[in-house]
């Protein structure tokens, strides 16, 4: 305990008497980041109620605190003096204090609104610079708003007068509610007092299995084939479609795994001499071009750049993409797997020249 007393006193005073709300601001900040960027606990549910808490909350709340670093007190009352010259409790009237500050109905509305308003401004202003809306630049704009907004809240308070200065009465509301918990007036109190300890552990815990065991939507994977445009973005177009036997053009395949589970993948392109009969495709002759494996994790993407080289001369052949999750069948078609893609191309002999 005397060791602990000692590292809190190296600590420099300016933040060892930070208002308990601003200290909370910045450990929530801290947190997120964390929670954000660490290796192993960024992949835990533990980001998203904190994601949300700092988005939503976080950056109005110490805005609002650098704004209006006064105490907000409702009316207070001030006696008056009978005739007797005595203090009449009945003849109380209500005075208004002179107070700019807001109290902390209002701070906590305001903080919502305005975290809502900051966090897309930002994201604005990010959007006209080279770093874009992007996780990383987005975190750290956020929380350098904060932590100076929180510095300019704390360095205003401690301008003020000690009376005047906003403070979360945490240390009364501890003291009424443990009050209210161990000390009821009558057993009806102590009943409800227990409904609603109990009330709260089920919504806590309900809201934890929530958050940390999401329910399993749809299961499915996906395949699909990009290529790359002059400005080197993956793009769904621009297909090459005109080959020369022995010559190849550029491909990217692409798998999505939304299977709830690590997945081994297998990708085989063929490609098939087909015919159109009476509104049915007829495969004449198919040949395999390559084959490729990935193991992929659940909401894991994989991109593949690989070179695709046509050897059967004519038109309107059919390339396939065939996608396989865990084994590979014998029958190499359409009808063996769920997910493919295909690519119309026409293939030309070589020149004799």
């Amino acid at each position: 305990m005397a060791d602990g007393r000692s590292l809190w006193l190296l600590l420099p005073r300016q933040v060892r008497t930070l208002p308990a709300d601003l200290a909370a601001i910045l450990a929530v900040t801290a947190l997120v980041n964390v929670a954000v960027f660490a290796p192993v606990i960024r992949e835990t549910p533990l980001r998203v109620p904190l994601g949300l808490a700092f988005v939503l909350f976080i950056p109005g709340y110490a805005f609002i605190a650098a704004l209006f670093p006064e105490d907000g007190d409702g009316p207070a009352t001030a006696d008056v003096v009978d005739s007797d010259g005595d203090e009449s409790e009945d003849a109380q009237r209500w005075t208004v204090t002179n107070r700019s500050g807001i109290d902390g109905i209002e701070r906590v509305a305001l903080a919502f609104g305005l975290s809502i308003a900051i966090v897309p401004l930002i994201g604005l202003v990010l959007n006209f610079t080279p770093w874009g809306i992007r996780l990383v630049p987005i975190m750290i704009s956020v929380s350098a708003f904060t932590i100076v907004t929180t510095a300019i809240a704390a360095v205003r308070r401690r301008q003020l007068p000690e009376d005047e200065r906003f403070h979360v009465p945490y240390r009364e509301w501890l003291a009424a509610g443990r009050a209210e918990v161990l000390e009821p007036d009558s057993r009806a109190d102590t009943v409800l007092n227990v409904l609603l300890v109990l009330s709260i552990v089920l919504a806590v815990g309900t809201l934890t299995y929530a958050v940390v065991v999401p329910p399993e939507g749809e299961q499915f994977s996906a395949v699909y084939i990009l290529t790359e445009d002059d400005d080197g973005d993956l793009v769904a177009d621009g297909y090459p479609t005109e080959f020369v036997q022995g010559e190849s053009e550029e491909i990217i395949v692409g798998v999505d795994n939304h299977e709830h589970r690590t997945v081994d993948y297998t990708v085989v392109v063929i490609e098939q001499d087909v015919e159109v009969v009476d509104n049915e495709t007829v495969v004449h002759e198919q040949r395999e071009l390559d084959r490729f494996e990935a193991q992929l994790e659940h909401n894991e993407t994989w991109h593949h750049e690989h070179d695709l080289e046509p050897t059967m001369v004519g038109e309107d052949n059919r390339i396939l993409w065939l996608l396989y999750p865990d084994e590979v069948p014998e029958d190499l078609s359409q009808e063996s797997t769920e997910y493919h893609v295909h690519l119309w191309v026409d293939v030309a002999e070589p020149d004799e020249d």
